[in-house]
């Protein structure tokens, strides 16, 4: 792969990130891929076409609520929070990733 591609995230990876982002609080939608990026130094780059869906279909699943504030800059933002729902959506996730990659070490030879 090109030095200069990052990899595409792995199917079903996004919602459980936005989901890990937003244990901290309630945030914005571009501090939500900022998040990300930063934490991950730049390796995760968010785009905004596949974001703002992600959060829609989140919250009509009921895993994070909105409300609208005022972001950093004074400009009106929709912030989205974890709701109870999405915690424990978070947890299952969570779960279901860590044996999945364990899985995959095992069979690269990363882990016996």
């Amino acid at each position: 792969m090109p030095a200069d591609r990052k990899p595409a995230l792995l199917q079903g990876s996004l919602d459980m990130l936005i989901l890990q982002s937003l244990k901290k609080g309630a945030r914005h939608g571009y501090a939500i891929a900022r998040s990300l990026r930063e934490v991950s130094r730049d390796f995760l780059q968010i785009e905004e076409g596949s974001l703002y869906p992600a959060l829609h279909r989140m919250e009509q699943r009921g895993w994070i609520t909105s409300h609208w504030g005022t972001s950093e800059t004074n400009r009106r933002a929709k912030y989205y929070e974890l709701s109870p729902a999405g915690r424990s959506q978070l947890k299952t996730e969570a779960e279901a990733w860590r044996q999945m990659s364990t899985a995959i070490d095992r069979v690269m030879g990363f882990q016996t």
